[in-house]
C-alpha cells in the first residue's frame, strides 16, 4: 500500500490523483516538488533586480537545482503594480535566457509566469514545459498556446482580478468554495483546448484577489482543493498575507513561509514555489518522513 499524507487518506488517494507529468520529467502523486523563484525583473519584491543579469541568474537557476528544485519559474514582469512592461520588454528580459537554461539543463522543468500568449509562445519555443499564468486566464489564448507546445498550464484564483493589480475591500461569501469553482473551471477549460490533463496544476494564488484574512482561510482549508483531484500548486513563499501574520518585512518572512508550506504539504499540495530553495527542501523531506512516504537519510538511533 502507498503511504498517503493524512489529507489524502480522506481526500485524494495517490492512486486516483492526476498524474504529473511536465518536460522530460513524471512526478509521483506523493512526491513534493520545489519550484524554485528565478524573477528577471528589476523591481521584483523580493529580490529587487539580483538575477536580471545573466550570469547571476544563471548561477541562480544552477544553486536552485542543487539544493533541490526540479522546476526553474522565470517571469519577466513584477506581479504587482509597477511601470508599464510591453511584450517586446518581457522578451527582452527572458527570452534568451530561456534558451540558455533549456541548454545547460535538459532535464529541468523550465515553468515560465506570463500571462501573455503571445510571450508564452515564444517562450515555450525557446524550451519552456510549463506556464504558470498566474492571472487566471486573463489572456484566454494562453492556454491554446500551451497545448500547441505540448506544454503544462498553471490554472490560478484571482477573483476576476485583471493582471498587475491589487485587490481593494474583495470579498466573498466562501473564497475557498471560490477558488475550487475557478480553478476547476479554468483547468477543464485547458484540457477541452487540448491541454494534457497531466500538465495541469492548480493554484489557489494565496494574496492574489485576497486579503490577508481569505489566503489565512484558503490556507486552513486546502485539503478541499486537493480533493479537486488535480495537483496543487502552493505559492506561498514570503507573501504579504505571510508579512502581516506576524508585521514581518520581506526579508523577515522565512518562518512564516515554511509553516505554510509544512501545513500546505500536510494537506496534499504537491509543488511548491519558493525563493528559499534549500530550507524548503528541508522542511519537505521532513513532512514526508513523518507521513511516511519518504524514509530518514540515516537510522542509527538506538539500534546500534
Amino acid at each position: 500500500m502507498v503511504p498517503r499524507l493524512p489529507c489524502q487518506a480522506g481526500g485524494v488517494d495517490p492512486v486516483s490523483a492526476h498524474p504529473l507529468r511536465l518536460g522530460r520529467r513524471e512526478f509521483a502523486a506523493d512526491e513534493l516538488v520545489i519550484m524554485a523563484i528565478v524573477n528577471r525583473t528589476p523591481d521584483s519584491f523580493f529580490d529587487e533586480g539580483a538575477y536580471l543579469d545573466d550570469a547571476a541568474g544563471l548561477d541562480a537557476v544552477a544553486r536552485a537545482v542543487e539544493e533541490g528544485a526540479a522546476i526553474v519559474d522565470i517571469g519577466g514582469v513584477k506581479a504587482g503594480p509597477g511601470p508599464e512592461v510591453g511584450v517586446a520588454e518581457e522578451l527582452r528580459r527572458t527570452e534568451g535566457f530561456v534558451a540558455t537554461v533549456r541548454s545547460r539543463h535538459p532535464d529541468l522543468v523550465i515553468s515560465v509566469d506570463t500571462w501573455r500568449s503571445e510571450v508564452a509562445d515564444r517562450l515555450c519555443a525557446a524550451g519552456a514545459d510549463l506556464v504558470n499564468d498566474a492571472w487566471g486566464g486573463a489572456d484566454p489564448r494562453t492556454a491554446d498556446v500551451a497545448a500547441a507546445h505540448g506544454a503544462g498550464l498553471v490554472c490560478t484564483h484571482t477573483g476576476g482580478l485583471p493582471p498587475r493589480t491589487d485587490p481593494h475591500r474583495v470579498a466573498y461569501e466562501d473564497v475557498v468554495a471560490d477558488v475550487v469553482a475557478s480553478v476547476t473551471a479554468q483547468a477543464e477549460r485547458a484540457v477541452a483546448a487540448g491541454v494534457r490533463r497531466e500538465a495541469v496544476l492548480v493554484d489557489p494564488a494565496h494574496d492574489f484577489g485576497k486579503n490577508t484574512y481569505h489566503s489565512l482561510e484558503v490556507s486552513r482549508r486546502l485539503a478541499e482543493v486537493v480533493a479537486t483531484g488535480w495537483p496543487v500548486l502552493a505559492a506561498l513563499s514570503n507573501k504579504k498575507f505571510l508579512g502581516e501574520v506576524l508585521d514581518a518585512d520581506k526579508d523577515q518572512r522565512l518562518e512564516a513561509t515554511l509553516a505554510a508550506t509544512a501545513l500546505a504539504a500536510w494537506q496534499g499540495a504537491r509543488v511548491f514555489r519558493a525563493h528559499q530553495v534549500a530550507p524548503t527542501r528541508r522542511v519537505l523531506d521532513t513532512v514526508a518522513a513523518i507521513a511516511g512516504t519518504r524514509p530518514p537519510a540515516v537510522s542509527r538511533r538506538a539500534l546500534a
